[in-house]
């Protein structure tokens, strides 16, 4: 995982340094919870605080529209598949 900032960022509630690495974005919207796993952000060692860089944010956001509203069509839809998992890239499962 490349580094897009090499400034080191400092957690103000720990007045520890956030380490670079992959963390678990979450976000839950009308009753669905969406998870992206693996995104680079700046993290805090004692809670797990994650800060992003302004162009993970845009990217995150991008993607969450897009799978809220797949979401939202399949819940309209009332499938019996709540629970989907997708992959895309060289990290593919």
């Amino acid at each position: 995982m490349e580094k897009t900032n090499t400034k080191k960022l400092k957690c103000a509630s720990h007045n520890t340094f956030k380490e670079w690495r992959p963390t678990t974005f979450e976000y839950e919207e009308e009753g669905i919870m969406v998870r992206v796993p693996n995104v680079p952000a700046w993290v805090c060692p004692e809670d797990g605080e994650a800060s992003f860089t302004p162009e993970i944010v845009d990217e995150i956001i991008v993607t969450m529209r897009e799978l809220l509203e797949s979401a939202k069509r399949a819940r309209k839809r009332r499938t019996v598949l709540t629970e989907y998992i997708v992959s895309v890239g060289e990290n593919t499962v």
